[in-house]
């Protein structure tokens, strides 16, 4: 009778584990990147997030990614990524590129797409456009008019911007919210249908990415 038992609780196990394997369908709720892209950190499954502050679909999910963030697993390194498809998301993917050579990427990122969006003045143009406006942004924050200045117009930032104008069309990005898991798999909103839904297909492929690393081993 015991032996029973353990027989079914291992078949009950392997039909779940079957199940969880083909909980989401590549071509349905995820896309394959082609090629793979190259990963930042050996020995850490990447998860990237491409965004524009100007975009709503990005602001709505902030508090899906900030709650996962705050229970992201160690083996984990996530990276944000500004995409650039114009001159005006070319303003703020800079601008998130000074926050970040200045050591407060972290801190700001909120505060860009409150001022972006949530706090805009004119409907019609979005802020933090020029360099003057981003200016009076980052000494409303404590920096230096000197160091916003030379950061701004850093080789380091230009160098950040040269890059981001190739990776969203490497990565194969059309739109933004998107999520690249390791370099092999697109995830979107619109795929996903909703954000909650969004975050699950996240777990899985960084679940199925880590069991083809054991695999190897």
């Amino acid at each position: 009778m015991k032996r029973l038992s353990v027989l079914f609780i291992m078949l009950v196990l392997a039909s779940w584990g079957a199940m969880a394997q083909d909980a989401f369908k590549e071509g349905v709720d995820y896309e394959l990147v082609v090629p793979p892209q190259p990963t930042s950190e050996p020995g850490k499954i990447e998860v990237m997030e491409f965004f524009w502050y100007g975009c709503p679909h990005c602001l709505d999910f902030e508090p899906h990614l900030n709650t996962w963030l705050g229970q992201k697993p160690k083996d984990v390194l996530f990276i944000r990524q500004p995409a650039v498809f114009n001159e005006q998301w070319a303003a703020h993917a800079r601008a998130y590129f000074v926050a970040e050579t200045l050591g407060l990427a972290d801190k700001l990122h909120a505060d860009f797409y409150s001022a972006i969006q949530t706090k805009r003045q004119d409907p019609k143009r979005a802020p933090l456009i020029s360099e003057e406006e981003q200016l009076k942004f980052f000494t409303g924050h404590g920096v230096s008019e000197d160091d916003f200045r030379k950061a701004y117009h850093s080789f380091a930032v230009d160098t950040k911007m040269r890059q981001a104008q190739t990776m969203g069309p490497g990565y194969g990005v059309t739109g933004t919210p998107t999520v690249v898991v390791n370099g092999k798999y697109r995830l979107t909103g619109h795929l996903a249908k909703t954000y909650p839904n969004l975050i699950a297909i996240l777990n899985f492929l960084i679940d199925k990415e880590r069991a083809a690393v054991k695999a190897k081993h």
